[in-house]
């Protein structure tokens, strides 16, 4: 599968590197591929990690994570509604303190046709990179649409080490906010550190 990463920092560099170990062909959209932050992620992820500008690697991508800042996404979205508009995206972005935190409404304006999930926000980049606590798998809370690009978002998910916990459709994205709000609070508010994870436990 060909993977558009739309942002090259510590979740997209380590979630990057993970679907490359897998399998997938990975690249990164940026705005200046000859950038500083460019080369130093490229030396993390190794020197086969391929960096384009961001329209060009939306137009490769299959699957288009954001992973850019959360303000970066209504421009990104703008610029390129064409080439996103039949794509699966998936909005890891943040704005923690507002009273939405995702970028849901901004792709779905700009592109009603897409494939949207709200994923990989509910959680720190470290638990990407080393998904297990003493050999049990951090779980992934995730929403989007039921069918056929589910069955693809969990394989990608799976794919990092992470086991997925589907919440429902879109609908159900402030509840999948919320659990990101949750870790947020635990790990800086109330000083447990980044070293968390949240867990469904089953009887």
């Amino acid at each position: 599968m060909y993977i558009a990463i739309l942002g090259a920092g510590n979740i997209g560099s380590t979630l990057g590197k993970k679907w490359q170990q897998a399998g997938h062909r990975v690249v990164f959209g940026v705005r200046d591929p000859h950038s500083p932050k460019v080369a130093a992620a490229r030396k993390s992820i190794g020197e086969a990690a391929e960096f384009l500008p961001i329209p060009d690697a939306i137009v490769a991508g299959e699957v288009i994570l954001l992973s850019v800042p959360y303000s970066a996404v209504a421009h990104i979205v703008a610029e390129n509604a064409a080439g996103l508009c039949e794509k699966v995206i998936i909005d890891a972005t943040n704005n923690f303190g507002a009273m939405v935190i995702n970028n849901i409404h901004t792709i779905r304006a700009a592109m009603p046709e897409a494939q949207i999930y709200r994923a990989f926000n509910a959680s720190g980049w470290e638990n990407f990179a080393d998904p297990s606590y003493g050999g049990i798998p951090v779980d992934l809370f995730y929403c989007g649409p039921d069918g056929d690009s589910r069955g693809l978002l969990e394989g990608l998910i799976g794919a990092v080490g992470l086991r997925p916990v589907y919440l429902g459709g879109l609908e159900m994205a402030p509840v999948v906010d919320a659990l990101g709000t949750l870790w947020v609070t635990l790990s800086f508010k109330q000083g447990f550190g980044r070293g968390i994870a949240l867990k469904l436990l089953q009887r």
